[in-house]
Formats: C-alpha cells, structure tokens, sequence
C-alpha cells in the first residue's frame, strides 16, 4: 500500500468512527474498527486505547505491525483490540476492514435464544442465510485463542452474531462495512420493534428471502456510495477528521 493509500485508509476509516458515534452505534470508549494495509493482514489501523469515536481523526489511528514486537509494546492496544483483530487479521487476510460494534438493537437480537435476524422485510432479508452466530459467550474477548476461535465463527460469511455480546462485520472497503453496519443495526431496530407488538410476524418466504438477499449483493456501488455521502455531511459539519 502506497502512502497515498494509506492517507485514503485513514480519512474513511476516521469517517466511520465519526458517523458511527453520531448515529449512537458507540459503546463509551470501546468497540473497535480496523483496516488492514498489508496483503497479509500483518499491518493494520485500528482506533487508539479509550478514544471516544466522535473525536478521532485520521492521524490518530495506530498503525500495527504484528512482526514487530517493539511495535506492538510501543501500541498500548486494548487488549479485546488486539484479541479481536489481531486475530482476524492474521487468520482471515481477505478480511481487510473489521467493525465490532455493541449497537443497541443488534446486541438485543444477540441475546435471544434464537438470535436469527428473521427476514420480514427488505433490510432484515439482507441477511437471510447470511450470519455467523457465535452463542458461547465466556467473558471478555480478551485473549488470542478468543480472537482466534470468533475469526474462525465466520468463516465464509462477514457478519457475525456475537451472542450476549455485540456484532462483527468484516468487508473489503470500509464503505460497505459502514454501510453493512448501518444496516443490520436498522434490520435489528425493525425485527425488535416487530416482536415488540406481540403480534405474530409475516415472515417472508425462504424464495423471496433469498432473492432479496442476492439483490443486495448486486449493489455494492449502493453501500460504498451511502458512505461517500455521510462523508460529505462530515466535511461540512466535522472537516477536522480528516486531519
């Protein structure tokens, strides 16, 4: 990756921190997101320890090497950071930006029996047959074989439910990550407020799921450009992220 390249990776990936603290998908100080800049997956940014996402800017993130010790000890990562992924990267280069989130609605979901996003409408379909779901919960994801064993969860997918605990999407552009993001947080909000009711759901066949849910893979020029457009509010309301 040219420094060029990397410049770029920073501005979105400071993007993403910011739009997701103004839409409230932040948990405190936590919750991270990272791009690897290597072809395999042993560099990549990721938020400083304890940041608040609405004040990161691009200088900010921390370049890792994960060949280099002295880096990594010079670093001070949190160490669900690092756990989380560090491993990812490592086990799962095709896997070039990471977003763990605990937003609201999707962690709701987490915690369910059956944490299925059930499809009964055109965002909750996005996933149909689509999510990993990791329903061991055992803490803090604090150590490398915990990374390991949910990098490992997601296998051919890049969504995966944590149970009890929160969301992990992975994606080749920090676009379509934000937007994935974006979604499934919405596909949540609609499921929760469906069961809410108490009503019994109309769930949409498994035919019209599946459909819907290809549909969805056709577009990626939707999800990279909604993210170009909040990136165009936060250069008039934020510009300084970019720095």
């Amino acid at each position: 990756m040219t420094a060029h390249d990397e410049k770029k990776a920073r501005i979105d990936l400071a993007a993403a921190f910011r739009l997701a603290a103004r839409l409230g998908m932040h948990e405190a100080v936590a919750n991270h997101f990272s791009m690897s800049v290597s072809p395999d997956g042993s560099h990549f940014l990721i938020n400083p320890k304890w940041r608040h996402f609405s004040r990161i800017r691009a200088s900010d993130l921390v370049l890792v090497d994960t060949n280099n010790a002295n880096s990594l000890a010079a670093c001070d990562l949190d160490p669900t950071a690092w756990a989380i992924h560090g491993q990812l990267h490592r086990l799962n280069p095709a896997a070039q930006v990471a977003m763990h989130l605990h937003p609201i609605y999707s962690t709701t979901i987490s915690t369910l029996r059956d944490p299925t996003i059930l499809p009964i409408d055109q965002n909750t379909a996005r996933y149909f047959n689509r999510v990993a779901v990791d329903t061991q919960y055992g803490g803090m994801a604090d150590s490398e074989a915990e990374g390991a064993r949910l990098a490992s969860l997601l296998k051919d997918r890049t969504r995966l439910m944590m149970g009890n605990h929160g969301v992990l999407i992975v994606a080749e552009t920090v676009g379509e990550a934000f937007d994935d993001m974006y979604t499934i947080e919405r596909a949540c909000q609609i499921l929760v407020t469906a069961y809410s009711t108490g009503r019994e759901l109309s769930v949409l066949s498994d035919d019209v799921a599946e459909r819907t849910a290809r549909d969805w893979e056709k577009i990626r020029d939707f999800s990279i450009r909604h993210f170009e457009e909040m990136k165009l509010i936060l250069d008039r309301e934020e510009p300084d992220y970019a720095e």
